[in-house]
């Protein structure tokens, strides 16, 4: 289990991606479009680098929604490989099974 100040931390960064996502939106397209002004774009890009660190979603870390395990997290179900593969041989998984050959 992952330690509570860690997946603490992380839920935070959620919300404050949250917060701040259409804003950090329109300010990369101001950037990203060609019709805007040079003024424009150094003002978009002051105000995206004046903004908190987290607001980024690249900083929020995929979790696993039990334990918290930061690392084998598969996206389909939203656990870690480990815990993926202990409710699977439980049958808590619909339509996963152990494959044999």
């Amino acid at each position: 289990m992952a330690k509570q100040s860690k997946i603490t931390r992380n839920e935070k960064r959620k919300a404050i991606v949250e917060r701040y996502a259409a804003r950090r939106a329109e300010l990369k397209e101001i950037v990203r479009r060609p019709s805007s002004t040079a003024g424009q774009r150094l003002a978009a890009r002051e105000e995206l680098d004046r903004q908190p660190r987290d607001a980024s979603a690249t900083r929020v870390r995929n979790r696993d929604s039990v334990d918290g395990r930061p690392r084998g997290y598969l996206r389909r179900f939203g656990l870690s490989r480990v815990r993926t593969r202990r409710q699977a041989h439980a049958g808590f998984l619909p339509g996963v099974t152990k494959s044999s050959w």
